[in-house]
């Protein structure tokens, strides 16, 4: 049994995490921190859980985390590069669900994030958690920067495109939309239901800090360079990602739905939908899925590709079970299947 630590387990992500742990047949939650509900049972917070994980949350700094094979980071940005590099050094391995190690220039991330990176030594060697685009480093590596929930649903949806000379490498747009959970259990005015309910708003229009994450792992995977202009929206729902993706051709136009079909043909949590197909952010609620649809409005040169995902799941915690699968030479889709949607 992988004996895990999830550090900030009381968060919407870390609620997350237990829920998939405790039914993943290979892992033993031993550790689950959190400051301000130390000694509080886990399931008289979250009660769903009794009878599956019979465990106290505990101080983090009272938390002998060396025990651990895994530690997972549910925690705000700034914590996990503050304690990664001791626990890699007991040997113990990392997936931090923060932005903590997902760009690989600390002073572009200190730009974007506020704050001075207090383990810049340790950027190069972390890797980031997109399976579909990392696969293979992910199996051997000891720190994984688990991917943000937008770059998730806009870098999957984009990848296959800008993998073609004949799409324009501008301008692309990326307009999408989260659920109020993408901005963490915390009593804030905006996230309020009678704030956020009956509106929809964007947001950081003039620049959010997931942008250059989305251009780092487009460049990445094609070596070409971009312009993406990227919207966020905030909508009246509490969980889910819809991205909205447009880009125009500039060569000989292709079958894209065969393209498409061919590069996620193996991929397990890739579900692509036949085209003209619409999607909705319920059909994937509660899975790590990420479904995908492709269209080319009036024939008219411009190619809208729609994804959608959980932003709890295959946008955080999902995700993260995934790479833990990968990590220790698991299937990566245990735990994560069969799972339905959680329609109501």
């Amino acid at each position: 049994m992988i004996k895990a630590g999830i550090v900030g387990g009381t968060g919407y992500t870390g609620s997350e995490l237990l829920r998939l742990l405790t039914a993943h047949p290979q892992v033993d939650i031993i550790a689950v921190t959190s400051r301000a509900d130390a000694g509080t049972p886990v399931t008289a917070m979250f009660p769903h859980l009794r009878g599956h994980l019979d465990l106290a949350f505990s101080d983090p700094e009272q938390t002998c985390l060396d025990n651990c094979d895994l530690v997972f980071f549910a925690t705000p940005n700034g914590t996990a590069m503050r304690q990664a590099g001791d626990l890699l050094a007991a040997g113990v391995r990392v997936i931090d669900l923060a932005a903590d190690f997902r760009l690989p220039d600390a002073h572009l991330w200190e730009r974007w994030y506020g704050m001075v990176h207090a383990a810049p030594h340790l950027l190069d060697e972390a890797v980031y958690g997109l399976p579909e685009i990392n696969r293979e480093a992910i199996r051997t590596a000891r720190l994984v920067a688990n991917p943000g929930c937008y770059p998730t649903a806009v870098t999957l949806g984009l990848l296959p495109l800008i993998e073609l000379d004949d799409i324009a490498a501008s301008p692309i747009i990326a307009d999408v939309k989260s659920g109020v959970s993408g901005a963490g259990r915390k009593a804030a005015t905006p996230l309020l239901m009678a704030e956020a309910g009956e509106s929809f708003k964007a947001y950081s229009v003039t620049g959010h800090r997931h942008q250059p994450e989305i251009l780092t792992n487009l460049r990445r995977a094609t070596g070409r360079e971009i312009s993406l202009t990227f919207v966020p929206h905030l909508v009246p729902m509490v969980r889910g990602i819809e991205a909205t993706l447009y880009a125009c051709w500039q060569g000989p136009r292709q079958d894209l739905q065969a393209h498409y079909e061919a590069r996620y043909r193996d991929e397990p949590f890739i579900d692509l939908l036949p085209g003209g197909s619409a999607l909705e952010t319920r059909s994937v609620r509660g899975t790590n899925l990420c479904r995908l649809a492709i269209n080319e409005p009036l024939d008219a040169g411009v190619v809208v590709v729609q994804a959608v995902i959980d932003n709890l799941v295959k946008g955080a915690a999902g995700q993260a079970v995934q790479n833990l699968n990968l990590m220790f030479g698991l299937d990566e889709r245990l735990g994560l299947e069969p799972m339905l949607a959680l329609v109501p």
